[in-house]
């Protein structure tokens, strides 16, 4: 069962928490928990946002991968976190970027750009997270359906989401029994804008995108599973099992 913090709610961080898939998470988590969000550009103005305040109590934090204080900014944020009595239960590493860079194009800085932000950034906010999360907390971790099936065109990121892959049933074990460990392999779930919807959609079993709504039901399924954990689970439609 989730600790209550503050508000008699139980309280989130969503790490990448504002664009797309993370403000839909957000959006859906707010009808019953308190959240932290951060982002790595500051925040402000934003009406979506304070809409959720109005019901949820929100915190938000600046996290840049590309700062060199980052590990400490976390850290210093976290403890000021836990002086305030907010009890972590839940956290969600969503932040990535999902760069096209065929064989040919890579370069030392470009590969260090894409695994910084897709690989070590993850694995800094898991190292800095796992000691403020209470008993009974689930540690859960966005990867893609690369680790299945590698994007040629994007091989550098899709290294990365494998080594996220590895670092789930790793930390499943580090932290247990404390902090459980779910890991979640997406398809086509809001697509790149450019994208050919149709095409992805006939490329799955169940013959559609997926929808944020399908991440929100296994992010909440894998927190209310207190016998689950160091498993990765495959949003994608049944797409791995269709002939490429």
């Amino acid at each position: 069962m989730e600790r209550i913090s503050r508000n008699d709610r139980p309280c989130w961080v969503l790490v990448g928490g504002r664009r797309r898939l993370g403000r839909a998470l957000a959006e859906d988590l707010a009808r019953d928990h308190d959240l932290v969000l951060t982002s790595s550009e500051p925040w402000g103005g934003e009406a979506w946002m304070e809409a959720l305040s109005k019901t949820a109590g929100i915190r938000t934090l600046v996290w840049n991968a590309e700062s060199p204080e980052l590990s400490s900014r976390i850290m210093a944020d976290l403890e000021g976190l836990k002086a305030e009595g907010w009890v972590i239960s839940g956290a969600v590493l969503l932040a990535g970027t999902f760069p096209e860079q065929p064989l040919g194009a890579w370069t030392p800085a470009l590969l260090e750009a894409t695994w910084r932000l897709n690989l070590s950034f993850p694995f800094l906010g898991a190292q800095a997270l796992a000691p403020h999360l209470t008993d009974g907390a689930c540690l859960q971790l966005l990867l893609d359906t690369s680790i299945h099936h590698p994007w040629l065109k994007r091989l550098p990121y899709s290294a990365a989401k494998a080594g996220l892959a590895a670092l789930v049933p790793g930390l499943a074990q580090l932290l247990a029994p404390k902090v459980r460990v779910v890991g979640h392999a997406l398809g086509a779930i809001l697509p790149a804008e450019g994208s050919d919807e149709a095409f992805l959609a006939g490329r799955t079993l169940l013959k559609r995108l997926g929808d944020p709504a399908d991440l929100c039901r296994a992010v909440r399924y894998a927190a209310d599973s207190p016998f689950l954990t160091g498993e990765i689970m495959t949003l994608d439609g049944g797409r791995r099992w269709v002939d490429r």
